[in-house]
């Protein structure tokens, strides 16, 4: 009985052995097939993460080359170079045709994008035609037709409803890659979580082979099957081992796999900003060239016109020469504001009480903005004072007032306010923390959209009508603002309004406040006749000029191209004024200056000319006189009267021609 109920036992214990083995096989089995579908649904939502990624490219290109074909129509419109713009042209724009057919086949299991793309399609055909027409008008040298032509094109509502379908596209496709990335990212977690549980299960396997062990040995003691049984379970333990190191390999390359995709998917986002970037660019070069073209064109038709009619009558002359004089005029305005947006331009800084700035300027707004236009200044008579260029500040205050006009049809109220405010860091843009003055001017206009405020500082963008404005307005305010260690903020709401604020740092300095020449537009009084002047410029043309000017305000100047041609000069006679360009090749004017001074204890005066400053450089033209090119010769006779009233000790010396007369 003993022994009956013994080998009961034993068997009740391989019978749960037996059991627990089987249950763990089929645990395991369930858990590779879980892990198995949960990287092929993965492998599935990367796949279609990429096609969306390339969806988006497509788009992006369709855009882009619609836009360039478009440019390089009007370009050609205007220029009628078929070798160039022409080709361009017709090239670009296939090219856009037929990345809207790959995107076509892109998008062929997705009914709703296939609707919009077949309307894309329609419209491109469409679009071709209109712009088919002002091409043809300038193959045939149709100029004004072609302009025309093109123009209607850009009245046309058909680009327009093709960018709303090409975000639509893509707005539906970032949708669906949102859905795709949550998927994926579901799965992977699903994939770890149950080869966490598979290793888990691999030591509860480990544990149960023992056990199973164990049995084997006190089955050897009852008979030969009782082994031959364990030696099967150990077989199939083994097996079992083997076929979780083979999916756990899979799963390392798959992991592999995943690290290589991302890196590919880096690649094309790096791709991706390089063509933005590059868009950017271009948009700025097209603005620049399209201005200064159309500055360029005064200034030679002006020109021209008065060379033909130089025997003519002089009021005639006169006419044209004035008009290339303000081509000439308004293309060193765009300059400057470039190098404002740049802020490359040299500000010359000083203590500003910016209540007393803004209250002189009241005759000043009301000339400009007229009667129409209602100004309340709200300035606060505690306002702290701030280490700025007055006249770039002026500058800034008048421009967004004439911005606040246009904004208001010419018709409302412009309020302009100061306000001592204290800002943490990156509070408006990316400001440093610290005390700030607040210059605001609010209009109660049209106001701006969303889309408008994000582009408001980009270079020659505008919302004005052609001609009306160059889109450098408030890019230089930006530039003059970032440039004097403060920021700049912009908030509009559409029918309510715009307030454009200037943060500029508060500063307790106490600087002398003076009145640049440059800036001026009356000439001096002082003038000293026949004193002696080294003009320093590596440009011969420019030289020429200046010296010109130089004598016909009855000074005596003698010119070199180079630092070491006027070391030569200064050494071998007496000087009152050194005039020097800033940049130039071997030697900048601040060293030249620096090496005169070091060297020589005679007194001069010195005054900088210069149409660039470069990294570095400003600090040195401090202390000195600075005339910015182009200038005219009444700028340049107040430059030159400044400069040596201010920096000779001695009075000017004279020829003794000058001294007779």
């Amino acid at each position: 009985m003993y022994g009956e109920r013994e080998e009961s036992g034993f068997d009740w214990r391989r019978g749960g052995a037996a059991a627990a083995g089987l249950i763990a096989a089929l645990i395991l089995m369930g858990m590779v097939f879980l892990v198995a579908f949960a990287n092929d649904e993965r492998e599935a939502a990367l796949s279609a993460e990429r096609r969306s990624y390339d969806i988006a490219l497509t788009v992006r290109n369709v855009s882009a080359n619609i836009s360039r074909s478009e440019a390089a129509l009007a370009r050609f419109v205007l220029d009628e170079d078929v070798k160039t713009s022409g080709s361009i042209y017709a090239s670009d724009w296939e090219l856009a045709g037929y990345q809207i057919r790959q995107l076509k086949k892109q998008l062929r299991n997705d009914p709703a994008q296939e609707l919009r793309i077949a309307e894309l399609q329609a419209l491109y055909r469409i679009r071709g035609g209109e712009l088919a027409l002002a091409a043809r008008a300038a193959i045939r040298h149709q100029g004004q037709t072609g302009i025309g032509y093109f123009y209607q094109a850009g009245q046309s509502k058909t680009l327009p409803r093709m960018d709303k379908l090409l975000n639509e596209i893509t707005a539906s496709e970032r949708s669906a890659l949102r859905a795709r990335i949550a998927q994926s990212q579901v799965f992977s977690a699903a994939a770890d979580r149950f080869t966490q549980y598979l290793s888990w299960l691999g030591v509860v396997i480990g544990l149960g082979a023992v056990f199973l062990g164990v049995i084997a040995v006190q089955a050897l003691r009852q008979n030969v099957a009782s082994r031959r049984q364990a030696d099967t379970e150990s077989e199939r333990a083994e097996r079992l081992e083997s076929r979780v190191r083979e999916r756990t390999q899979e799963l390392w390359e798959a992991n592999q796999a995943l690290k290589a995709e991302a890196e590919e998917r880096q690649a094309a986002e790096a791709q991706l900003r390089q063509v933005q970037k590059m868009e950017a660019v271009g948009q700025l070069t097209g603005g620049i060239a399209h201005d200064f073209n159309n500055m360029l064109a005064v200034v030679v038709g002006g020109i021209d016109l008065a060379l033909r009619r130089l025997n003519g009558p002089r009021r005639e002359v006169s006419l044209h020469l004035n008009n290339a004089m303000e081509g000439a005029t308004r293309a060193a305005a765009l300059t400057r504001r470039l190098l404002s947006f740049a802020r490359s331009e040299p500000l010359l800084p000083e203590r500003v009480e910016s209540s007393e700035l803004i209250g002189g300027m009241t005759d000043l707004l009301d000339r400009t903005l007229g009667e129409r236009i209602k100004i309340l200044i709200d300035l606060k008579p505690d306002t702290w004072p701030t280490y700025v260029d007055p006249h770039q500040l002026e500058n800034a205050i008048l421009n967004l007032a004439v911005n606040a006009r246009d904004a208001m049809d010419g018709e409302g109220s412009l309020t302009i306010a100061t306000e001592n405010v204290t800002l943490a860091a990156n509070q408006v843009g990316d400001i440093q923390a610290g005390d700030y003055v607040q210059v605001s001017v609010a209009d109660n206009g049209c106001g701006m959209s969303p889309e408008l405020l994000e582009r408001a500082f980009e270079p020659f963008f505008t919302t004005k009508p052609v001609g009306k404005g160059t889109g450098l307005g408030l890019s230089q305010i930006f530039g003059f603002a970032h440039q004097s260690e403060g920021e700049v903020g912009i908030e509009s709401i559409v029918g309510k309004g715009t307030t454009v604020s200037l943060y500029l740092p508060r500063t307790d300095a106490v600087a002398e406040v003076r009145l640049h020449p440059a800036a001026q537009t009356s000439e001096r009084d002082i003038h000293v006749a026949g004193a002696q002047i080294l003009l320093v410029e590596d440009d011969p043309r420019v030289r020429t000029a200046t010296v010109g000017a130089l004598e016909d305000l009855d000074y005596e100047p003698v010119s070199c191209g180079s630092g070491a041609e006027a070391i030569e000069l200064f050494n071998s006679r007496p000087f009152d004024l050194v005039i020097s360009d800033v940049i130039m090749p071997e030697m900048t004017g601040p060293e030249l200056i620096k090496h005169l001074k070091s060297t020589e204890d005679r007194d001069f005066a010195v005054l900088f000319v210069t149409g660039y400053v470069g990294d570095g450089e400003s600090d040195e033209l401090r202390g000195y006189e600075l005339l910015r090119k182009p200038f005219t010769v009444g700028a340049l006779a107040n430059a030159v009267a400044a400069a040596l009233m201010r920096g000779a000790s001695e009075p000017p010396r004279t020829s003794a021609a000058a001294a007779k007369g």
